[in-house]
């Protein structure tokens, strides 16, 4: 499944959950960004090499960390203070120009290093969580810990604290089952899918 209909799918989660708990027009519109982006999430895990078995193309992931680097800049200039601030829209800056040079792999691991540190400087928990997350996809294969229940685990405690920092109801779901609604697109049960995911890792490889 290409990421098109991953970020369709998540989004439509992040609406359900919307929905479910009566939210204002602004929060359903904030849960349906943030299921949609959970969506993609998984295939953060990119290997060129596997060109013809990935979902996102090179230029997705350099737009989708240049998206992150001025992300960063913004909410550094809103949120940081003094010299926080100003380092939190370095790392954001970097990442932009970085990310026009690099190689797609460098890439991933560069932006993760660049999101932990703008976390620990911001003090916010989720955000260097996150950077660990990419830093970690970036050398892991495709379709395998990030397509599995810890990678479930390790997002859903990203977004526990995304929520609280947030203080928006409804995020943790919208993370959560954004994410495995991922999962559960690309398992081998569905036609389309020739290969599946190995959702029991470490313990078992087996394709589901």
């Amino acid at each position: 499944m290409n990421g098109t209909a991953h970020m369709a799918i998540g989004a439509a989660t992040g609406f359900m959950v919307a929905n479910s708990i009566g939210s204002e027009p602004d929060i359903t519109a904030a849960l349906v960004a943030i299921g949609g982006v959970s969506g993609l999430m998984p295939d953060m895990d990119i290997d060129g090499k596997l060109s013809n078995k990935v979902t996102f193309s090179p230029k997705m992931i350099r737009a989708v960390a240049q998206i992150i680097g001025f992300l960063m800049m913004v909410y550094s200039y809103l949120e940081g203070i003094g010299k926080e601030r100003w380092l939190g829209i370095g790392y954001g800056a970097g990442m932009l120009i970085l990310s026009s040079f690099i190689t797609q792999r460098r890439m991933l691991m560069i932006s993760g290093i660049g999101v932990t540190a703008c976390g620990w400087q911001l003090n916010e928990t989720w955000l260097w969580l996150l950077g660990i997350y990419i830093f970690i996809a970036s050398f892991v294969p495709h379709r395998s810990y990030t397509h599995s229940i810890l990678g479930i685990i390790y997002y859903g405690v990203i977004a526990q604290y995304l929520e609280s920092s947030l203080m928006i109801d409804g995020v943790f779901e919208a993370c959560v089952i954004g994410y495995a609604s991922h999962l559960i697109a690309d398992m081998k049960f569905l036609p389309f899918n020739k290969r599946g995911i190995k959702l029991f890792l470490p313990l078992s490889s087996r394709e589901i």
